[in-house]
């Protein structure tokens, strides 16, 4: 591994320790480099509080200030630039005086969106850009698709017998294990809101929580034809990610407009049933970039296809 993408690396592990917290800010995590050896790390650990710069050099010991002059600091996502609840962190490298910035991936925010590297570039602070980009962008995906999109990063879920349904000739069906569910219950933890047709919420009444799970329940919303969902009213209320629970006339609309960005499909291969109603159909642009195996069930993670 190449020393930029050694140090890139531990941006990413430092920045996930944000999960939770960070929200609605993505996660960032920055790491300061002198003579071989790491003098400075941080992440951002919480909305409105400092940013994984301002962290990775209040780290620094002060018998280490003199190596910022010739230090190189790796951040997982472009330096700010603007004045929000802190000060531009762009600014605060510039005034710390290091050598060099590497950047993971840029911000596809508003008020960032490559300001930052110009205005470090334009200090005469030497910039490298792209350093394990996919990977920075995978860590943000619903941060940068909410503000590339202008929509939350919409996750389709359902769970089916190993014969294709959802249910059993129109009943509710128990298809996932408490460890599965528990696993839906840690997703439903990690995403800002989920959503159900009104038929599936009358006649299975879900409770949406993350009572298996330690975290805070997504907002719950309930649609149907005369109350239709607004991606721009979700935008504007800072919802980043959706979970679409079903049913499947309801998750077919999303596969029907487009409108998703991660299926993750629970298969219970022990289990068939005679009749009830068909699980969605996969759209053809879909690649498989995970495959879990607990017991008789399989989870499948499936994104868009963009070759």
């Amino acid at each position: 591994m190449k020393t930029d993408e050694k140090y890139m690396q531990r941006c990413l592990q430092l920045a996930r320790n944000g999960m939770q917290n960070a929200r609605p800010n993505p996660m960032v995590g920055a790491v300061i480099v002198a003579q071989g050896r790491i003098i400075g790390e941080g992440y951002h650990v919480r909305c409105g509080e400092g940013h994984a710069e301002v962290n990775a050099f209040a780290s620094v010991r002060p018998e280490d200030e003199a190596l910022l002059p010739e230090a190189t600091i790796y951040v997982s996502l472009e330096p700010c630039s603007h004045y929000g609840k802190t000060p531009p962190c762009a600014e605060l490298i510039i005034k710390k005086g290091v050598r060099r910035v590497v950047v993971g991936c840029e911000d596809d925010f508003a008020e960032v969106r490559g300001r930052g590297i110009r205005k470090l570039r334009d200090a005469g602070i030497e910039v490298t850009v792209g350093v394990m980009e996919e990977e920075c962008r995978e860590l943000n995906r619903r941060f940068l698709t909410y503000h590339r999109e202008e929509r939350p990063y919409i996750i389709l879920k359902w769970a089916q017998t190993a014969n294709g349904f959802i249910d059993d000739d129109g009943q509710a069906l128990q298809i996932s294990t408490p460890f599965t569910q528990m696993l839906s219950h840690k997703l439903r933890a990690e995403e800002d809101a989920i959503l159900v047709g009104r038929v599936t919420d009358e006649r299975e009444h879900p409770q949406l929580s993350v009572r298996h799970w330690v975290g805070t329940d997504p907002k719950r919303l309930v649609i149907d034809r005369q109350h239709p969902l607004r991606l721009d009213s979700l935008h504007a209320h800072n919802i980043q990610s959706l979970i679409v629970e079903g049913g499947a006339r309801t998750l077919q609309s999303f596969l029907d407009d487009s409108l998703w960005d991660e299926i993750r499909v629970e298969t219970a291969i022990d289990m068939t049933v005679c009749k009830g109603t068909r699980a969605p159909q996969l759209p053809a642009n879909v690649q498989v970039v995970k495959t879990e195996r607990y017991g008789a069930r399989q989870i499948i993670t499936y994104r868009r296809n963009v070759h």
